[in-house]
């Protein structure tokens, strides 16, 4: 696979990785990231994945940018087996429609849906964490179906709740803290996706896969409760399946 490095100002250089954007490509960049784990490169701070890219971090004071970008050339040669990454599925339950989801009417009629059939699509398919970004944890999603992909909001909320899910032209994402927003929201999950309390404060990483599944608003309120007082199991399983 074909890359390129360039300098990101004086503190960072950005590695370019070459092709469309797929859930192979997001494979190389985890790949990546995990050699980056295994090299230990003195300086450096640390290290985003993006789409198609990642960015590292350093301190210019420890190491100089062509002492860098060799280093890096080194860890691209680091023998890692795919098997070594390690993909998590992590399962997110969600109440979908009315007060929690008001948009989910829009998205209906805009794909000449009922709103069951809207549901039934957005639970029934297996996402990927390609980034996060926006706000701190805010998890952007492949892997919606075409069929309920929808334009945003023409005049965006000035408030979007945590824990709104919603749906942007082919994209669907969870939001991670209150926050203005143009997309459409079709329910809300009581799971915390940013928590900076917590050792590990987000919720998703770069390569994770996401089921969505629906509850009832009881359940809602039942599982916000037991997220309060830490007797809530969080669905997820880790598996070393290969990206499709």
């Amino acid at each position: 696979m074909s890359v390129y490095m360039q300098a990101v100002g004086d503190f960072a250089v950005k590695i370019q990785f070459q092709g469309s954007v797929t859930p192979a490509l997001n494979r190389s960049i985890q790949l990546f990231s995990r050699k980056l784990d295994h090299a230990g490169i003195y300086g450096v701070v640390e290290w985003v994945p993006a789409y198609d890219s990642i960015t590292i971090y350093y301190q210019p004071k420890k190491i100089r940018y062509r002492e860098l970008c060799r280093e890096l050339d080194h860890v691209f040669r680091i023998e890692l087996e795919e098997k070594n990454i390690g993909t998590r599925l992590i399962t997110i339950p969600v109440v979908y429609g009315g007060e929690y989801g008001p948009d989910l009417k829009r998205v209906a009629a805009v794909n000449e849906l009922s709103e069951d059939g809207v549901i039934a699509l957005h639970t029934q398919n297996t996402y990927l964490v390609y980034m996060l970004g926006f706000l701190p944890g805010f998890p952007y999603l492949g892997g919606l179906d075409k069929r309920i992909a929808t334009p945003r909001l023409e005049a965006p909320r000035e408030k979007t709740s945590a824990g709104s899910v919603g749906i942007a032209h082919e994209q669907t994402g969870v939001y991670s803290l209150e926050s203005p927003g143009g997309w459409n929201i079709i329910g809300k999950t009581p799971m915390k996706l940013f928590d900076f309390q917590k050792e590990d404060a987000f919720l998703f990483r770069p390569g994770d896969k996401v089921q969505f599944y629906q509850i009832d608003e009881c359940e809602y309120k039942t599982i916000k409760q037991e997220l309060a007082d830490g007797s809530f199991e969080m669905g997820k399983v880790i598996s070393d399946d290969k990206a499709d």
